[in-house]
């Protein structure tokens, strides 16, 4: 049994610049609703690299837009190697976290086909019920309901979920798969930055160096094994290996909160209200994680959150897990 971290990449992207996976929030209201990650979701493009413009939300969230229906109905969407599913707001749904953002109309698209099929799906901060439908060939939610306020201030509309089969609520394909099975790829793999999302390739100016390509240890999330973590030189968390997983829908760093207690204290971070300096953050060490023995650092400007105060963009949280076997892999690289 090792304990799970849980890593960023819209914190990572500062430093690491492309994420590469192969297949074989307003600042009051993220104030008022921690990010509880604990109890995030568990249990003509043929042959062509196809990419998506991201929008940079306060360096919090990225989503792009995507068109569903014939005609085409658009949607910003996150995209989350954390979960599995598609799902974008109903006209089914009449709750205020709905009727703010884009919703679906199945009667608008000659091509929807309805199926009796139900889904739920429940987030770190956040959920959704609705039913399955199909347009064109995926399948994808459309929302009945939406409870809580989360949903009602995030600026994109629904997820789209990269991660593996094994956890999509329904048992639903996701979007990536269903793109495999149909051939729309020459590559079956699909990569990330902080301002794009590419299907079936790499844009190799986005990163300097070489792409590292790392065992997956588990086909759930896009979890791995990692060595270490280390500031300094002196390991502060990870110390016997840990599994972690690279999830581009979160915004925290989050780990075991004896590792995370260890971060914080090694910055100066204050009890409590764990706020820091913000003049102090210069001089700050760079977290490195080292995994499959290779090191990534990552730089304060990337871990420490400045908007009105600075406070670490640590979470701890206690999710004992195993590690496995998978056939997959990432791939990581500093950003050019």
């Amino acid at each position: 049994m090792k304990w799970l971290l849980l890593l960023s990449l819209v914190a990572l992207s500062q430093n690491i610049g492309i994420l590469s996976l192969e297949h074989g929030l307003l600042e009051d209201f993220l104030k008022k609703h921690p990010y509880n990650l604990a109890s995030k979701y568990f249990p003509s493009v043929a042959n062509e690299a196809a990419s998506e413009p991201l929008t940079n939300y306060m360096d919090i969230e990225r989503y792009g837009t995507i068109s569903i229906g014939t005609p085409g109905q658009d949607f910003s969407v996150l995209f989350d190697t954390g979960s599995s599913n598609l799902w974008v707001p109903s006209v089914y749904c009449s709750g205020p976290s709905c009727t703010n953002h884009n919703r679906f109309n199945p009667s608008d698209s000659s091509t929807y086909e309805v199926t009796s099929e139900d889904v739920s799906i429940q987030y770190g901060t956040g959920s959704m019920t609705g039913i399955l439908g199909y347009d064109t060939f995926q399948i994808f939610g459309l929302s009945e309901t939406e409870p809580g306020s989360f949903l009602y201030y995030s600026p994109f509309d629904g997820i789209l979920g990269l991660a593996f089969p094994s956890i999509s609520s329904s048992g639903a394909t996701p979007v990536f798969d269903n793109m495999m099975n149909e051939g729309l790829m020459s590559q079956d793999l699909f990569s990330q930055s902080g301002s794009f999302v590419m299907f079936s390739g790499i844009d190799s100016s986005y990163y300097s160096g070489n792409l590292n390509w790392i065992p997956l240890s588990a086909e759930t999330y896009w979890e791995i094994t990692m060595d270490s973590v280390t500031m300094n030189g002196e390991i502060i968390a990870c110390s016997c290996g840990c599994q972690a997983i690279i999830d581009t829908g979160t915004s925290l760093l989050a780990g075991p909160s004896t590792g995370i207690s260890n971060i914080e204290s090694y910055i100066g971070a204050s009890d409590g209200t764990v706020r820091i300096s913000c003049s102090a953050t210069s001089s700050l060490p760079n977290i490195v994680f080292t995994i499959n023995g290779i090191e990534f650092p990552v730089s304060p400007s990337a871990y420490i959150i400045d908007v009105s105060s600075c406070s670490p963009g640590f979470e701890g949280i206690d999710i004992p897990t195993s590690s496995g076997e998978a056939n997959n892999q990432v791939g990581l690289a500093p950003m050019a």
